[in-house]
């Protein structure tokens, strides 16, 4: 079924650009009827996270320190990857680069939007099988702790709260429903 679009944009204006995101604020009437405002982010970049299983059902996060929350996250090795690139071939670069793992196994688990009431980011989570260790790469910006863990524990830590990370969140519960669907990994 289609939906038409309630909003009528008045106007727009970007009032902030950089190789990352750029802020674009809209002058709007609103679904009410209302004139008002809406700004929305636009990212330059797809959102990647990748949930690793070994063969004894063990995973790896990746724990740094955030700078837009002002705290420590723990979460699934994850980054971007540009416009226009294979979102699989992202994956692997950031995965090698956190973890210094290669995984011979892929497979897409879903898609999906990341805060889609202020910007128009979406992403690709995937499931990496069929490790080999290497050298982790991490970029400047990137002062990581890997943890190996039993998959079980990654779960518990959504379930306790202490992983918020909404990629992480999503992929961990994936992972948790296919088990309870005696999902064969």
């Amino acid at each position: 079924m289609e939906h038409k679009n309630p909003w009528q944009v008045l106007a727009d204006k970007q009032v902030y650009d950089n190789k990352w995101i750029s802020l674009t604020e809209y002058e709007v009437i609103n679904p009410g009827g209302g004139r008002g405002i809406y700004g929305k982010v636009c990212f330059k970049n797809i959102a990647i996270g990748v949930i690793v299983l070994d063969e004894n059902q063990n995973t790896f996060l990746v724990g740094q320190y955030r700078f837009p929350l002002d705290e420590y996250s723990w979460e699934i090795p994850e980054g971007g990857g540009p416009m226009g690139t294979d979102p699989l071939e992202s994956a692997k670069r950031e995965l090698l680069e956190e973890t210094g793992l290669v995984a011979h196994e892929w497979t897409q688990l879903m898609k999906l939007h990341l805060s889609n009431s202020v910007c128009d980011e979406y992403g690709f989570i995937f499931l990496a099988r069929q490790l080999e260790q290497h050298e982790p790469m991490p970029e400047e910006t990137e002062q990581l702790t890997v943890k190996k863990l039993p998959f079980e524990d990654a779960w518990q830590m959504v379930k306790e709260g202490i992983i918020t990370d909404s990629m992480s969140v999503a992929a961990i519960q994936k992972i948790r429903i296919m088990q309870l669907e005696n999902f064969k990994f």
